[in-house]
């Protein structure tokens, strides 16, 4: 079926139908999302799938996958960073801080799509749980640790990508919070330190290995999580440009490999349409329907110098992630401008 003409308004239902299949193939009956067939779980890509199935209508399925994540969460409230049908997979023995704390975002949107006050209600301990357990690992400079070890002992530093990830999940749990008549003092003042490592201490991330700005989501994501704004956003994406896109074919992963990611590239169209550029946003957004196959899943991405799909994989977070795209495009759903500006100050 042809690509079509992403406008506000019209959004593409008949074409996604397939997508949505394969996301609802994809889920076990617990409510657990892998990577796909064969693959691990981890919390915040299994989040990402999620918000898929709640753009497509697929609320039960959302719900689910949700209350999958409530049966599962630790005692401390957090996840292991991998699992297998079900179990964690302790060869990868760490929980990582902006995996735990994606549930808010996803919670807040799939709120914003149902109204449920009660899934709310019932989220909400979840959430909470979840935040606290990554708040014990803020630095008194305001940045959080990547990650800690199965012993609670965090890893020593700090991701911008990761980070910024943290700042909007901060704001989506600050939200439900206050929906449910929470006041969140706590949260606030943690997001407004975070924000302030991010803007002004830049020193604080990457200090014990190379530095990440050779990937694209170093490059976007501040955008994504309303810490980069105005101005100063479009000016962000306009100087770094050539470098991470491929004209035709996606963004690249890394500044210096032959490889686009469709994930990446859909976020990069959300971060276009957070600074105000629909057209942009919409061709770079064409561009990777090439890469969804026969099935209705997507491609993870494309090596153009080999000329090959590469790896060959078709992970659920990668339709997640364009059902992200095609909703803020067309405002589809309440949630649609979730990711394209914060309802929150500093």
């Amino acid at each position: 079926m042809n690509a079509p003409l992403l406008s506000i308004g019209a959004y593409p239902a008949q074409w996604l139908r397939p997508s949505v299949d394969f996301l609802l193939a994809s889920q076990r009956p617990s409510g657990e999302i892998p990577w796909f067939e064969g693959g691990h779980t981890d919390p915040w890509d299994h989040t990402e799938a999620a918000m898929g199935l709640s753009i497509a209508g697929e609320h039960a399925a959302a719900l689910s996958a949700y209350y999958w994540l409530a049966n599962t969460q630790l005692d401390d409230g957090s996840w292991w960073a991998c699992y297998r049908s079900g179990e964690p997979d302790r060869s990868v023995d760490r929980r990582e801080t902006n995996y735990v704390a994606y549930v808010a975002t996803g919670v807040w949107h799939h709120f914003l799509i149902t109204q449920d006050e009660a899934f709310l209600s019932r989220l909400f301990p979840v959430v909470s749980k979840a935040i606290d357990f990554v708040l014990r690992y803020q630095n008194p400079e305001g940045d959080i640790d990547w990650a800690v070890d199965p012993d609670g002992a965090p890893l020593g530093d700090a991701l911008v990508t990761g980070c910024s990830s943290l700042y909007k999940s901060l704001e989506c749990a600050i939200l439900i919070a206050e929906h449910t008549g929470q006041s969140a003092p706590l949260w606030r003042a943690a997001r407004t330190r975070l924000g302030q490592a991010l803007k002004d201490r830049p020193e604080r991330f990457d200090r014990t290995w190379e530095s990440k700005s050779r990937y694209a989501m170093d490059w976007f994501y501040p955008i994504l999580a309303g810490w980069v704004v105005g101005e100063q956003a479009k000016k962000r994406l306009a100087q770094r440009w050539s470098e991470f896109v491929e004209p035709g074919i996606g963004c690249r992963c890394e500044n210096h490999q032959p490889w686009a990611t469709v994930a990446e590239s859909c976020e990069l169209t959300l971060a276009l349409l957070a600074v105000g550029e629909r057209e942009q946003a919409a061709e770079l957004f064409s561009w990777l329907t090439q890469w969804r196959d026969t099935d209705g899943a997507w491609w993870t991405g494309y090596q153009f110098a080999e000329q090959v799909l590469w790896p060959k994989e078709k992970p659920t977070w990668t339709a997640g992630a364009v059902f992200l795209a095609v909703d803020a495009l067309t405002r589809h759903t309440a949630a649609s401008g979730l990711f394209l500006s914060s309802t929150l100050d500093d």
